[in-house]
């Protein structure tokens, strides 16, 4: 098993473990300050109720995401992480 199904393995478990489904959930991710990159992340959460902050760093350089949302279960949330690892540069914290 390579680290990147492990690493999804453990966060799943983590998650079920520790949460009562439908729970709100905090993502967060960093992007380059290019707002086509942003908008990139803010289509990840296209359904009603995703509330969005966006914060630029102190250069300017980078845009740090986070998105307060209701998530129905685990599996809802890793699919979230694995669409946001096809934005090229994005860093998921």
């Amino acid at each position: 098993m390579d680290n990147r199904t492990e690493f999804y393995k453990k966060l799943k478990n983590k998650l079920d473990e520790g949460s009562i489904f439908p729970s709100e959930y905090l993502f967060k991710f960093i992007v380059s300050n290019h707002e086509e990159k942003i908008k990139q992340v803010e289509d990840l959460f296209d359904f009603k109720g995703a509330v969005i902050t966006k914060t630029s760093s102190r250069t300017g350089k980078f845009t740090s995401v986070s998105v307060q949302v209701i998530m129905k279960n685990s599996d809802d949330i890793i699919s979230i992480y694995l669409k946001a690892e096809k934005i090229e540069g994005i860093i998921s914290l």
